[in-house]
């Protein structure tokens, strides 16, 4: 399942991040942005139960994590410790095609949003992409004030417009951003790798597009890339969007 989606990760950027050519590798170069000056570290496959000191150390070192996941759960150990680390709670912009606020039933990659209400500022985040949501998740959200972006939203109002929405709510928060993606946001006839797929998704350069224009414009204090799975995945596809995302997500991303 996703426990595998790290490794298939690199496997893709080492594959197709990169042109061989008279010996040499040569890195291709992002669409916009820049990867030159930042220091990047990989700390390999971490567990659940290391994960949170880690993310804990690396924010209270004023840097940036990137987690790899894994099934979307890992999120709530990761925003209790930008949480902490901050001593305040955090503008969360959720890329699924699932809200992830069970109430009913915790502890699992459907109750994220439920789990993690502690570390959430609900009125200056966003969830983006959703398309497959339950009644019960529909009336926590509605409770929360937090806003829901559907696929249709973004046909109706435009891609654009809405990167500025979510721009302008968190900026009026004054708060952290957490940029969380759960690559099922994306529609599964282009990346069809992932546990729990849903029709009527994101296209990946729209997924990228506005990931390029919030790492531009707003203070990220984490980013997550979770429930990438390679048993499901068809030729990699899943894999090398997520790579590219990953890519163009740092590349855009302000280092202060």
């Amino acid at each position: 399942g996703a426990s595998k989606g790290p490794d298939s990760l690199r496997t893709a950027s080492n594959y197709y991040e990169f042109f061989e050519r008279d010996g040499k590798i040569i890195p291709i170069c992002p669409m916009s942005g820049t990867l030159e000056n930042k220091k990047i570290l990989d700390f390999g496959n971490v567990t659940r139960d290391d994960l949170y000191r880690l993310v804990f150390d690396i924010v209270s070192a004023k840097k940036i994590p990137i987690i790899i996941g894994g099934d979307h759960s890992i999120t709530t150990i990761i925003l209790q410790a930008v949480y902490d680390a901050c001593d305040s709670k955090i503008s969360l912009l959720y890329f699924d095609a699932h809200p992830d606020f069970v109430s009913s039933t915790r502890n699992y990659y459907g109750s994220v949003i439920t789990d993690s209400s502690d570390y959430i500022k609900f009125t200056k985040s966003v969830l983006v992409g959703t398309r497959a949501a339950e009644s019960e998740e529909l009336e926590n959200a509605s409770k929360q004030k937090l806003e829901i972006i559907t696929p249709l939203d973004i046909l109706e109002v435009g891609l654009n417009s809405i990167v500025k929405k979510i721009i302008s709510k968190c900026k009026e928060s004054k708060s952290r951003v957490y940029l969380s993606i759960d690559l099922d946001c994306m529609d599964p006839g282009v990346a069809p790798g992932v546990s729990v797929p849903a029709p009527g998704g994101l296209l990946p350069l729209d997924l990228i597009y506005m990931i390029k224009k919030i790492t531009e414009n707003l203070p990220i204090v984490g980013m997550d890339i979770v429930e990438l799975s390679p048993d499901y995945d068809l030729n990699q596809n899943t894999a090398n969007h997520a790579s590219r995302i990953l890519m163009e997500m740092i590349s855009s991303l302000i280092i202060k």
